[in-house]
């Protein structure tokens, strides 16, 4: 059986005509009342999941609302994880 021939690769050149990559700053911690209100929301969604559950037939407000107090509840909690992501 004949031998394949073998090609010799050429080494990679970057094109010239690519500008130098520019410096990002270095982004610093979040601040502490970004954390705080990150953490309040995730605390306060799930403290009115709770509240719905146990007392919300008692409070009238909640009542009036009925299902849409999940919808509350999650959105804020869903909004504390949203700003997880950007939390540094």
């Amino acid at each position: 059986m004949p031998k394949s021939k073998v090609r010799k690769k050429t080494a990679y050149t970057p094109p010239a005509d690519r500008r130098t990559p520019v410096k990002v700053r270095a982004a610093g911690p979040s601040h502490p009342v970004y954390k705080a209100v990150m953490f309040g929301l995730m605390l306060l969604g799930l403290a009115w999941l709770v509240v719905n559950y146990l007392a919300g037939h008692k409070i009238d407000f909640m009542t009036e609302l009925g299902d849409w107090n999940f919808a509350i509840g999650f959105a804020l909690m869903i909004t504390g994880l949203l700003m997880t992501m950007r939390w540094r």
